[in-house]
């Protein structure tokens, strides 16, 4: 088979993939720019995907061209773009905070910056909440950099769709969830622009399938971005929880994230500080390797508590690459001691702080 009819034969298989927004099949309407195909029958595929057409439609090509017959491999290349035009364009109003009753209670998990193990928090206090007999949901917003697919075990896995199209989550450890890192390929760089962060979180609130739930986690990605902007904007957010490690680069970092909450209403539940210090193997000796006290002034400057003082362990790390949060496969560890009190504590003021919302039938 020649490359271009291997081409010829995927271009009919992506004929076959409608965007239902403008009611046009992906070639027509312009989604596909460009594809790859190496003697191999390794195809990469150039896909532009517009603000308001669904995030789905690229996890719906990659499988319509791997079932193509010479086909080895898919790799979809997500590039943001202009939406294709409706049929029937029209003004959409600005979204507007919601009661998503089935949600429960949204917490929203934050950080200032990057790797201080706001994903590990977020999963073991999701982890957490589960085991003491809740319903949780994940939501994973770091649209740029995805992890709870690994941190949960579901690598490689897709989140199936319902008889009546709504895209059901995964299930891990008791926890529904539902990532980007479940619907792109991990070697595809999301550089996606705010209208298609938007679109992708008010999806993920809203064509998900979570069913009843009595605790929804948001893992926001660093800073004070579109995705934080976006989830306040779509969804009544019952509480902020900000994550740091003592230096005070992070605790200053950590401190906007704070202000961000309060600038768009959300309260702030508390300070979780990770990392906090590192116990010497055979002894009860701490070594403070990123400073010490950071967590604590904030909580202070802030006047909300400090929830929990993270130890800094191998094995957190370690049980996070292969998907097994350590609340659960070493809860009296020492890791495991302080993140499970951090999960009774968030339980405990959030009750405090919130009204229970209704119970939606379903």
């Amino acid at each position: 088979m020649t490359d271009q009819q291997l081409k010829a034969r995927i271009a009919a298989a992506l004929t076959g993939i409608v965007n239902p927004r403008v009611g046009r099949d992906v070639i027509s309407a312009g989604m596909v720019s460009d594809v790859a195909v190496s003697p191999e029958g390794e195809v990469t595929i150039a896909f532009v995907l517009g603000a308001e057409d669904p995030g789905t439609l690229v996890r719906d090509a990659r499988r319509a061209v791997q079932a193509v017959e010479g086909v080895t491999s898919v790799k979809v290349d997500v590039k943001a773009g202009a939406a294709a035009p409706s049929a029937t364009p029209k003004n959409v109003p600005a979204p507007t905070p919601r009661e998503l009753p089935n949600l429960g209670r949204v917490i929203a998990v934050s950080s200032g910056k990057g790797g201080v193990g706001k994903s590990t928090i977020s999963v073991n206090l999701a982890a957490a909440l589960a085991a003491r007999g809740h319903r949780v949901g994940v939501m994973d917003a770091d649209i740029y950099g995805p992890n709870m697919p690994r941190m949960f075990g579901l690598v490689g896995q897709d989140p199936p769709i319902s008889a009546d199209k709504r895209i059901q989550p995964l299930l891990a450890h008791g926890v529904k969830v539902m990532s980007l890192g479940n619907l792109i390929e991990r070697d595809v760089a999301t550089i996606w622009r705010g209208p298609i962060i938007t679109k992708i979180i008010q999806q993920f609130l809203a064509d998900v399938d979570w069913g009843q739930l009595d605790y929804f986690v948001v893992d926001l990605p660093p800073g004070t971005g579109d995705a934080q902007l976006s989830l306040v904007q779509n969804v009544h957010v019952a509480a902020g929880l900000i994550v740091t490690t003592p230096q005070e680069v992070a605790v200053g970092d950590a401190l906007r994230g704070a202000k961000m909450f309060e600038k768009v209403g959300v309260p702030l539940l508390g300070i979780v500080e990770n990392m906090s210090y590192f116990t010497i193997p055979g002894t009860d000796r701490r070594e403070y390797v990123f400073g010490k006290g950071g967590g604590q002034r904030l909580a202070d400057e802030l006047g909300v508590p400090l929830l929990a003082e993270v130890p800094l362990a191998t094995r957190v790390q370690e049980l996070g690459e292969a998907g097994t949060p350590v609340v659960l496969k070493e809860p009296d560890s020492p890791a495991g001691v302080a993140l499970r009190a951090m999960a009774e504590r968030v339980e405990t003021e959030v009750a405090a702080r919130t009204v229970r919302l209704p119970i939606v039938a379903g």
